[in-house]
């Protein structure tokens, strides 16, 4: 990983104090009118450089440049919730490829989406055409297992374990690797809200995420190190069924205090 150091240009910065109020750390001070940065051991997550009005905050060491915002992008409320609303776990999907640009869009939803203490230690691992051999290996795992998963996995006692059982002839499956599930479930679900503006349907795939975490030939093949977690699977493709109307849900437990 590249060292990242924050910079101050003394000749743009303005000693507005916006820096100042927005680090989480409190690693800013004003002195003598302008901003001064006490240490380089905060979390990097660039909200000083976002805020400074004069762009004379940098953050080095990342290969991407910042991007001005001149209007900030906002949802409408309604269609939002209506899409959450209508989203559908899809099995059945389409003998149809899914375009690699798109599949960098759906992995840069998961790369932009925030992490616990910035860590951004997210990585991603896009099964595609030899996606098979994977699956194979898992298949033949879980066949042994299913046995004692009974006992414990809920659904695991009605599945028909056939050759298509985790990925269903999806095109791609997207695994989420990191240590924190907290940030990869949150870059999970991000990806999954973007492959399905492409109307794209996603399936978690619990039970391949299960296997990759416990089956020591399937973690070799998929150079799994000591530590990797595989937090879910998202298995992608066009859906190839319509659902006409929305799924009724449990009203929400709520405490308001």
């Amino acid at each position: 990983m590249k060292e990242h150091i924050i910079q101050v240009d003394k000749s743009l910065c303005i000693g507005c104090g916006l820096c100042i109020s927005d680090c989480p750390v409190n690693n800013i001070i004003i002195k003598e009118k302008k901003a001064v940065i006490k240490n380089q051991e905060c979390i990097k997550c660039g909200h000083c450089e976002a805020i400074c009005p004069k762009a004379a905050v940098t953050l080095t060491g990342f290969s991407e440049k910042t991007m001005e915002i001149a209007e900030k992008t906002t949802l409408n409320p309604r269609d939002l919730l209506m899409a959450l609303k209508t989203r559908r776990t899809i099995r059945q999907f389409k003998n149809r490829e899914v375009s690699l640009e798109i599949i960098q869009q759906i992995i840069e939803a998961g790369r932009v989406t925030p992490s616990a203490k910035n860590t951004q230690n997210v990585s991603y691992i896009v099964l595609g055409k030899d996606k098979g051999k994977y699956e194979e290996v898992a298949v033949k795992f879980f066949r042994k297992i299913q046995g004692f998963a009974k006992l414990w996995m809920k659904g695991a006692r009605e599945v028909t374990i056939d050759d298509n059982f985790f990925f269903k002839k999806a095109p791609i499956a997207i695994m989420v690797v990191t240590k924190d599930k907290v940030s990869g479930s949150l870059a999970a679900s991000n990806m999954a809200l973007m492959a399905e503006s492409y109307g794209l349907g996603v399936l978690y795939s619990g039970f391949f995420t299960v296997v990759a975490n416990y089956s020591k030939k399937l973690r070799r093949i998929l150079n799994l190190k000591h530590g990797d977690h595989v937090v879910t699977t998202l298995v992608i493709g066009y859906p190839n069924v319509k659902y006409r109307r929305t799924a009724k849900k449990e009203e929400a437990v709520v405490r308001y205090l």
